[in-house]
């Protein structure tokens, strides 16, 4: 069995967990399309599938049968050649601040982050901030941190735990303060639809709770339409039969924000991701898509 994965450290420690939950696995390593673009600005570039559409590839073309992606890269639409045949519990899906405390970042403090999504719930909460761009791995941003260009750095929580920086977090940023990306802190496994073997195999890493919450806020995603020029987060927090969603949607200016908190069944994640985006867009969200430039 080979598996696919993105060359990066995180990437690399995501498909080596993988790996070490199979048996006879090779890990092949890609370079995607996001990786060439390491100095530009993901939303210039296209943005969603640019760190999955050269490892679908391989899938589709038969040079690899696993693919180990960070859920929160993955397309809502997917080539219907392809399945998630597993997703494993997942780690803290929040934010996370490196460098200092958001209480103690002063007027002016200048942040690093990429994502509008981080950029705009910082400034709607903070607007004295200087959010500035920051591209790289994991590694690239706190040497950039350390080495003076910010005075603090918005990253996954996930990511700084799996490769052992968690020592690093200043401060774990409760969804009130800055809801997290769909599917952050998940791995989505892929393989081709028709491969029954390794499906069955890979059925074992599946997280019941965790496949719930992620459905629910793709759901969510894809009712929206929103692509990753607009800032958009979403929560599901899975407790018994019940499912609990948080869902914002903001201008990139972070001047207008929309949050909504939806209840159901963890049976129906999919109905429960369709009821709040209906929600955000009765409450305002509508307004800020339509006003989001599309290019």
């Amino acid at each position: 069995m080979i598996i696919a994965t993105r060359g990066s450290a995180l990437a690399l420690w995501q498909a080596q967990w993988v790996a070490g939950r199979l048996e006879g696995v090779e890990i092949l390593t890609i370079k995607t399309t996001g990786d060439r673009l390491a100095g530009a600005s993901l939303v210039e570039a296209g943005g969603k599938g640019l760190f999955t559409k050269e490892i679908e590839e391989a899938l589709l073309e038969g040079r690899a049968d696993v693919a180990v992606h960070s859920l929160k890269d993955l397309p809502t639409g997917m080539d219907d050649r392809l399945v998630v045949a597993a997703v494993p519990r997942r780690e803290d899906p929040r934010d996370a601040l490196v460098g200092r405390r958001l209480a103690e970042l002063g007027r002016g403090s200048r942040v690093g982050t990429s994502s509008p999504r981080r950029k705009a719930q910082l400034l709607h909460l903070r607007p004295d901030l200087t959010v500035q761009d920051i591209r790289g791995n994991v590694d690239t941003r706190l040497r950039k941190l350390d080495e003076g260009h910010y005075d603090a750095v918005v990253l996954a929580a996930a990511g700084l735990r799996r490769l052992g920086q968690d020592g690093r977090i200043a401060e774990v940023l409760d969804a009130e303060v800055m809801c997290p990306a769909v599917g952050q802190g998940a791995l989505a496994i892929q393989c081709r639809a028709d491969d029954a073997e390794t499906r069955r195999r890979l059925a074992a890493l599946e997280d019941p709770a965790t496949r719930a919450e992620v459905t629910a806020e793709r759901a969510m995603l894809a009712g929206l339409g929103g692509g990753c020029r607009v800032p958009i987060g979403g929560w599901a927090r899975e407790a018994g039969n019940r499912l609990r969603l948080e869902a914002v949607v903001a201008s990139v200016d972070g001047s207008e924000l929309v949050r909504v908190r939806v209840e159901g069944e963890t049976a129906d994640p999919e109905g429960l991701g369709r009821r709040a985006s209906r929600e955000l867009l009765e409450r305002g969200a509508a307004r800020i898509l339509e006003q989001t430039p599309a290019s």
